[in-house]
């Protein structure tokens, strides 16, 4: 079990923000923090204590008024770190290679993998041709309905047809190298972990996994560390106390 740290970037700025409340159209989301702090602050702390891994997430569509500055912020922790993040927001085979060159260590996708409810194998092909699948982390980000958990795409606002169980885990494995899976309904709410979830990740053997949503205290992460049973990396956003929450950053940062 290891902390991934994260940079999300919204409108320019690091925030924080609740799972699942991203507007695209009005560009809003509510949020839980917002930084003082740019993208490369943040890539220099992650640097200097060795955290490899780190999420730097592109949050506004391409087509927003804000999305230049906000990619202008991921490009600058990419600088200031190179090989040692990884970036999602708006990633396909057009521009995957690019962000690799820029200095990601892996390019995370979701939307362009599902599309229209469905796994685009077409598009997985391309992505792994590209990149190599070394370099690939599929998000495979999940609300719960009707019992079972959905992967969701578009900010999390659109469910698709896919239902994420082992069988999926097992044939997406082949086109990357990481799943990035955040529990889309505690994220943001320090409501605490998907244990469902958690557990159903934790069971299957495969590629690494990385969890986010809902762990909030350092009793929360511990745990996790036990549905888990050390299995799965973790990341903690609004509940550190880099972004405004009591989860102390100098002890996760040791995990």
């Amino acid at each position: 079990m290891h902390f991934r740290p994260c940079i999300d970037i919204h409108n320019g700025a690091i925030k924080q923000i609740v799972g699942g409340t991203l507007k695209d159209g009005q560009d809003k989301a509510d949020t839980n923090f917002v930084s003082g702090y740019g993208a490369a602050y943040y890539a220099a702390l992650y640097r200097a204590d060795g955290l490899k891994g780190g999420h730097v997430i592109l949050l506004n569509a391409k087509d927003s008024p804000y999305y230049n500055a906000s990619r202008m912020q991921a490009l600058q922790a990419l600088s200031i770190y190179p090989g040692g993040l990884q970036i999602g927001g708006g990633i396909t085979d057009e521009n995957a290679a690019n962000y690799i060159l820029l200095g990601a260590s892996h390019v995370i996708v979701t939307s362009f993998v599902f599309r229209n409810g469905q796994i685009m194998w077409e598009n997985l092909e391309k992505l792994k041709k590209a990149v190599g699948k070394e370099h690939i982390v599929l998000d495979l980000s999940c609300r719960k309905k009707e019992g079972k958990y959905y992967i969701v795409t578009d900010r999390w606002q659109t469910f698709t047809d896919v239902v994420l169980t082992h069988k999926v885990l097992d044939e997406l494995s082949g086109y990357c190298d990481e799943f990035l899976v955040h529990g889309v309904d505690v994220e943001g709410k320090g409501a605490g972990m998907e244990e469902d979830l958690v557990r159903m990740l934790a069971s299957w053997r495969g590629i690494p996994i990385t969890y986010a949503g809902g762990l909030h205290s350092l009793e929360e992460i511990e745990r996790f560390q036990e549905f888990s049973e050390g299995r799965l990396d973790f990341t903690v956003g609004s509940g550190l106390d880099l972004f405004g929450g009591s989860v102390p950053y100098e002890t996760v940062k040791e995990m």
